[in-house]
């Protein structure tokens, strides 16, 4: 937890430093011991859309010297669970950073914004009175026992509202009360203006060939919760800086992909970092009733140094796709594609997966998708047309035949 303010107790630290995008504050969550688990020293803007009386307006504030970091922040487990800042500000708006790690990166997996509309100081003349709640995923990532650095400004978009973080330095899990000297840079600093533009008219690329397949494995404190065994392909549809919009398509690369997730009840979550930058979640949900699972959201976030915009970012929770009973498993060796927004879309490839019940790490009983069952029935339908005529042809044969020795019979 984050370590209580008090008169006998170091406060959690709050410091502010001047700079020209707007002041840069420095937010540090500590433990019951007062350890320092997360460190955050970043200027962040707010742009939010919210509708008023005479119709909709956008407010656009930068995040008050004022704000401080809400005690419901957490250090997790022994530090090595996952942890969270919350940043509360004006009446009742807190942005929240919830990371998770694996064996070799830490990632800010989902940021969440709280605004209250009835706050006058950020929301005037609003129509609504009532506390909104969104999300999204980030490509906020480093290695473990190094600090996440990004000078450049990197977008988070949430539905109606964007936060701009700009030179930003984040560390979670850390091992020594400080920000560690070695650092893992964002992508957008990597593409920083500095760097040759890239030609205005440039060669179209080819699509990548099919992409490799390979088997994910989810497990939790109950064991395996999610098997899945795909190629994923991912097409985007985004605006070049030059103003031209182009659907670009790209492969994730199982040899250079980490691979994490999580298990609940209600909820199986795969995680994919990829190299370029790109973060990729899919999870899947449950229906008790019906006793079926089924891929219900997905989460997408990608560099892409070439866009107008670089940072491109995609979500959708209220998918139905790979349904299957539980305890069964869904297959389609047909190429499947799942349109998660109007610019994003998802090619999956020979896919195999089963959420929640599996049995031994094993896939169980298989359900064929219907493209498979399409395929099957095609053949099978030109073979019974095929039958058909040589029955007919053979009648028509033996009928003429019968008719031809008739003409020759004795009077």
């Amino acid at each position: 937890m984050a370590a209580p303010g008090g008169p006998r107790r170091q406060p959690l630290l709050l410091l502010l430093l001047g700079l020209v995008y707007s002041e840069s504050a420095k937010f540090v969550v500590k433990d019951g011991n007062g350890t320092a688990c997360i460190m955050a020293n970043f200027s962040a803007g707010f742009s939010i859309n919210y509708n008023t009386k005479s119709g909709s307006k956008n407010a656009t504030f930068d995040l008050p010297s004022n704000a401080e970091v809400l005690n419901s922040s957490s250090c997790g487990k022994e530090n090595v669970s996952d942890s969270s800042l919350s940043i509360a500000f004006g009446k009742g708006n807190i942005l929240t950073l919830s990371f998770t790690r694996n064996a070799t990166r830490y990632s800010v997996q989902m940021m969440q914004f709280v605004y209250n509309l009835s706050d006058t100081e950020f929301f005037s003349n609003a129509s609504s009175k009532e506390v909104k709640n969104v999300t999204s995923a980030t490509d906020i990532m480093a290695d473990i026992n190094k600090k996440y650095r990004c000078v450049s400004s990197n977008q988070i978009h949430m539905n109606s509202v964007t936060v701009t973080f700009q030179d930003t330095t984040i560390q979670a899990y850390l091992s020594n009360n400080t920000f560690s000297k070695e650092e893992t840079r964002c992508a957008q600093d990597e593409h920083s203006p500095t760097v040759p533009p890239t030609p205005p008219h440039p060669s179209p690329t080819l699509a990548p060939e099919s992409p490799s397949v390979y088997k994910y494995n989810v497990s939790g404190a109950n064991g395996t919760c999610l098997l899945a065994s795909m190629g994923l392909q991912l097409n985007i549809t985004y605006e070049k800086k030059d103003s031209t919009t182009v659907t670009g398509v790209f492969n994730i690369n199982p040899n250079k992909t980490h691979v994490s997730g999580s298990c609940t009840a209600q909820k199986v979550t795969l995680e994919l970092w990829s190299e370029s930058s790109t973060f990729l979640v899919f999870q899947f949900g449950m229906n008790a009733s019906s006793s079926r699972f089924f891929l219900q959201g997905i989460q997408f976030n990608r560099t892409l140094p070439d866009a107008k915009t670089p940072t491109f970012q995609a979500a959708n929770g209220s998918l139905r796709a790979l349904q299957a009973t539980m305890g069964n498993s869904y297959k389609c060796n047909a190429e499947e594609h799942i349109q998660v927004t109007k610019a994003f879309s998802l090619n999956v490839f020979k896919v195999w997966v089963q959420a929640f019940q599996v049995e031994g790490d094993k896939f169980g009983s298989v359900e064929e998708c219907q493209l498979d069952e399409n395929n099957m029935l095609i053949p099978i339908a030109v073979g019974g047309a095929l039958a058909g005529l040589v029955l007919i042809v053979l009648i028509a044969y033996l009928i003429g035949r019968k008719r031809s020795h008739a003409g020759y019979q004795t009077i």
